[in-house]
């Protein structure tokens, strides 16, 4: 008989391992965090406040904490740089492990996680696509799949983070370790291209003959120093005659800005287009406004509690992944970001052929 409750420790407690501690410790009903780690002096003091007090086991040190008794799985929250490391050290440590996307920076570095987890087939390994898990893409790609609005051919999508200096504070400390705007942005909308496009009667999944892309640097002239930008838009051809649109922007004025429009040879599928922190329009002399969400969060929290449960029930229950997920599609979600960026930083247009290697363009 399964456990009831999945005993959860996290790595890293910065912006978004907050977020899954206090989802596990609060939120996730079939699980209980009992450890986290960070080497950060001002993440454990905010443990500290909020973890310590409810049981759970603080930690400096990552590989202390794989060894706290009675522990399963692991939340790997900690910078990029460290997420394949962390993971295949859990994985070896015989734990499941929810680790935030991307799971590198490289291609080849993010086949070496899956690899782990493919020798250890009882063991699950989630990385947190966030979107995914939500209610509204869940929709949309159901409503695609049904074949309304015909076969899919355009996909737009774009993630948009409101400007404050607290944001531009942590995504310029950031920007060294992040890989790039489009690696760090936009792999959310990768993914999903990769998730609308793919045809459920055949499970393959569109191959990439081209990227290209531009950007600009129109608030943080400091990304220069990282061949980066803040503003940035991504065109990717699929040799299925697919297209795909990505904008990725760091200087939104009014919120945090994410859709997707799917268009398809008899109609459309749209997310978000009008973003709204809730149902609420002020009618006044001054015309109609609404509110939108600030952060990321704002708009995906329901989808990250969803991920947490169904992570918790992966690990309990088995079952697999969710439909239409698979790993080695979190591989080439991190490839075609990483060709984006190359196309960004050189100005070079990028080729693939049938078979989704690189080539150059006269070998088509």
């Amino acid at each position: 008989m399964s456990p009831l409750t999945l005993c959860v420790g996290v790595a890293g407690l910065g912006r978004m391992g907050k977020r899954h501690a206090l989802h596990f410790l609060n939120r996730t009903p079939r699980a209980s965090l009992i450890a986290a780690s960070t080497p950060s002096t001002e993440e454990l003091e905010w443990a500290k406040q909020h973890l310590e007090p409810h049981g759970v086991a603080l930690y400096e040190d990552y590989d202390s904490m794989l060894r706290h008794p009675g522990l399963q799985a692991i939340v790997v929250a900690s910078v990029t740089t460290v997420h394949a490391d962390q993971a295949i050290k859990a994985l070896e440590a015989d734990k499941h492990v929810l680790c935030e996307k991307p799971l590198s920076t490289s291609a080849e570095i993010s086949e070496s996680v899956i690899s782990a987890a493919l020798q250890r087939p009882h063991l699950t390994l989630l990385t947190g696509f966030s979107r995914r898990f939500d209610a509204s893409y869940r929709r949309a790609r159901a409503a695609v799949a049904s074949g309304v609005i015909g076969t899919p051919a355009v996909l737009r999508s774009q993630t948009c983070d409101k400007h404050t200096p607290a944001a531009a504070e942590f995504f310029l400390k950031y920007a060294p370790l992040s890989g790039g705007i489009f690696v760090d942005c936009s792999i959310h909308d990768i993914d999903l291209c990769r998730w609308f496009f793919s045809d459920d009667a055949s499970k393959k999944p569109p191959v990439v003959k081209s990227c290209s892309a531009i950007g600009i640097t129109a608030l943080h002239p400091s990304l220069n120093e990282y061949e980066d930008a803040d503003n940035a838009l991504g065109l990717v051809e699929f040799w299925d005659g697919k297209v795909a649109h990505f904008y990725a922007s760091r200087t939104m004025a009014s919120g945090q800005l994410d859709s997707t429009e799917i268009i398809g040879t008899k109609g459309k599928v749209t997310v978000n287009l009008n973003p709204a922190r809730d149902l609420v329009e002020v009618h006044g002399e001054g015309g109609v406004s609404r509110e939108v969400g600030e952060t990321y969060y704002d708009r995906f929290k329901d989808a990250f509690l969803t991920e947490a449960e169904e992570f918790t029930a992966m690990c309990l229950d088995g079952g697999g992944l969710p439909a239409g997920m698979e790993m080695k599609g979190w591989v080439e979600a991190v490839r075609i970001g990483g060709a984006l960026q190359e196309s960004l930083r050189t100005g070079r247009k990028l080729w693939f052929d049938e078979e989704g290697s690189r080539i150059e363009k006269g070998m088509l």
